[in-house]
């Protein structure tokens, strides 16, 4: 196969297996509420959306091993741990979660189905896909990922074109900053350590050995398919501006549903009765390939750890589908509740060691992953205990003093005329949105890193 050939299989798999159903769904929810504001949510959605995940998948083209190598320089035992928890809630949270959505927007309302059938339905084709591994790369980037782009284009491509009304003023004050928060709530930081490890071992079944070429090859494929989520995201979020004044949708009905009817009347009003078809489609196909890639990456990895035993992933891939089955008839918004604690705590941590490990050598040292990672921990604990304990006033105040909305309101106080801190101040209060461990884990980077280099000198 030729290297061009590989490498445009190589993106389109990487993008199918990212661009799952919360991918879909949330850009339109995004731009029909920003309205006139599209452009700062759509550049602050692509920063935790499209930038953090395409860098775990380039620290993994510079790792070349599994997800225990990203933490592996905070300890075995910690980076042990870490990727059980993550393959556990991959498998409990996020895979479901597609069978769910797939039901919830593709199955039931054209067929009347029970959950329980989708599910089982669902995860039997997920197993078999998973159980013939070897041949993932290729029919995803084959056939999946075109047929998936050319529905998204036919949809954005003509919702666009299309003669609108005048867009109405946007209620968002922050625009940038509430792009920043629904990306981040994609949490495809884990997706791509989880499947950044399925591409390397795909490789590897198809011969592709050397180092570098692997290298260049996982390189370049998450460029080009970070570039196809920027360009879909950016179609959607716009395509939801576009059609904020002429589609209405019942705002009293959860995030998600609000999501799913909004995607299907944007789809009827570019495509007629045929774009429910195509949309149904589009759901089920995007939601799979996610599916694919998780379950496969989890068997991998407990393959891995037993010697390579092909038992133990087949046996993996079984226990995957069926906790799919039984997880996945609760329904898409119970399956987020169940999602939200657990993801605050372990998803930053998720971050930190992407960005250690695309960081030089010389300043992520051992040390330095140690400290990091601590104090995400930290901070990831207290966004999940806030979940629980939301009026909490001794949490709710500790957490906003030691955030950087806490620091910038002390730094308010000595530089009460400061005009720049005070924009910023205004536009941007992370720790009250879940980005409380951002400043005192790159402050940990800094302070570590200096001191340990003093110390050398």
């Amino acid at each position: 196969m030729s290297k061009n050939k590989e490498l445009f299989i190589t993106s389109f798999a990487l993008f199918s297996m990212f661009f799952g159903a919360g991918n879909l769904l949330l850009p339109p929810l995004l731009g029909y509420q920003a309205t006139d504001q599209w452009f700062w949510v759509t550049l602050g959605f692509m920063i935790t959306a499209v930038v953090v995940p395409i860098f775990g998948i380039l620290a993994h083209a510079r790792l070349q091993g599994s997800m225990f190598d990203f933490g592996k320089k905070v300890s075995p035992l910690f980076s042990s741990i870490f990727c059980i928890i993550i393959y556990i809630i991959s498998v409990t949270i996020p895979s479901p979660r597609t069978a769910a959505a797939t039901h919830e927007i593709s199955i039931f309302p054209n067929f009347g189905t029970n959950a329980l059938l989708t599910s089982s339905l669902y995860f039997a084709l997920v197993l078999v896909f998973v159980l013939n591994r070897s041949k993932i790369l290729n029919f995803l980037g084959k056939f999946l990922t075109p047929l998936i782009v050319l529905i998204l284009l036919a949809i954005i491509g003509i919702g666009l074109l299309m003669p609108h009304e005048a867009i109405k003023a946007s209620e968002f004050t922050t625009p940038l900053f509430t792009g920043l928060e629904v990306g981040y709530q994609t949490f495809d930081a884990i997706g791509a350590i989880v499947i950044g490890g399925v591409i390397i071992i795909s490789l590897n079944l198809k011969g592709i050995t050397s180092f570098e070429e692997k290298k260049k090859l996982i390189a370049k494929s998450g460029w080009i398919a970070g570039f196809g989520l920027f360009v879909m995201y950016a179609g959607l979020i716009l395509l939801g501006s576009y059609f904020s004044s002429e589609v209405d949708i019942d705002l009293s009905l959860s995030n998600d549903m609000k999501r799913a009817n909004l995607l299907r009347g944007i789809s009827l009003a570019t495509l007629g009765n045929i774009g429910t078809a195509f949309l149904s489609v589009l759901v089920a196909l995007a939601c799979f390939t996610t599916a694919v890639g998780i379950t496969t990456g989890t068997a991998d990895y407990f393959k891995g750890l037993f010697n390579n035993s092909k038992n133990a992933y087949t046996i993996t891939a079984i226990i995957a589908c069926l906790i799919g089955i039984i997880i996945g008839q609760l329904g898409f918004h119970y399956i987020y509740m169940i999602a939200g604690p657990v993801l605050k705590f372990i998803y930053p941590i998720a971050i930190v060691l992407i960005f250690l490990n695309i960081a030089p050598t010389k300043y992520a040292t051992p040390l330095v992953f140690r400290a990091v990672v601590l104090v995400t921990f930290i901070f990831g604990f207290l966004d999940m205990l806030a979940h629980f304990f939301p009026t909490n006033n001794l949490l709710v105040a500790f957490r906003e003093t030691i955030s950087l909305g806490g620091i910038l309101d002390m730094l308010t106080h000595f530089f009460p005329e400061n005009p720049y801190l005070i924009a910023f101040r205004e536009t941007i209060s992370l720790g009250t949105a879940d980005f409380g461990w951002v400043l005192p884990s790159f402050l940990t980077f800094l302070v570590v890193g200096l001191v340990q280099k003093n110390k050398q000198a």
